[in-house]
């Protein structure tokens, strides 16, 4: 399996760009691939598709975007021409929203994906992508109190649904975490 190519970029269309590595080039299909400069030095991670009658190279600038990708190919329905046509008119952390607050009003406005696909993809992955949308470094306080609070019984679902919040939050140690935690999910569950 090829995991990623190094090399630089021989040429791009709206589809696919292809990559000049050490002599052989490689054809990537990845969204957006025009952000790319002829003869810029890259790096693109990869997931290779292999079928009966194809072999076929999904590219990525980024282990967040790659990851997104193979989620939304486990999803019944879901193919990698549609997930990278998805990623390309969306970016990672709108459809990880998307996701996480059930917009399907914006799902189904992606290319490929209707009504029903809208649906098996929030059911899919709902709760399981926040850890894919990690733009912001958290501190050491911060994921110290999450890895206290799933010791703690929270399931990592739980936890995980309120970390956007607590990066919001002005606390500053590991216990004014938790008790922000703590009154967040006691508001959520109306207590």
């Amino acid at each position: 399996m090829i995991a990623f190519i190094r090399g630089k970029v021989f040429r791009y269309t709206s589809d696919y760009a292809i990559v000049d590595c050490n002599g052989v080039g490689y054809k990537i299909f990845m969204p957006n691939p025009t952000t790319l400069n002829l003869q810029q030095e890259v790096l693109i991670y990869t997931y290779e598709h292999i079928r009966e009658d194809a072999q076929i190279l999904f590219g990525f600038c980024s282990l967040e975007e790659q990851e997104l990708f193979e989620r939304l190919i486990s999803v019944k329905g879901i193919g990698p021409k549609i997930a990278i046509n998805a990623l390309a008119a969306g970016g990672i952390s709108t459809i990880v929203e998307a996701i996480e607050s059930g917009n399907m009003a914006y799902l189904k406005s992606l290319p490929g994906i209707g009504n029903k696909a809208a649906s098996q993809i929030v059911l899919d992955l709902k709760g399981k992508l926040v850890e894919a949308n990690d733009d912001v470094k958290d501190n050491d306080e911060l994921l110290d109190a999450i890895d206290a609070l799933k010791s703690l019984g929270y399931k990592p679902k739980e936890v995980n649904m309120i970390v956007k919040e607590l990066r919001k939050s002005s606390a500053t140690t590991v216990d004014a975490y938790i008790k922000e935690a703590l009154s967040i999910m006691a508001k959520q569950k109306g207590v």
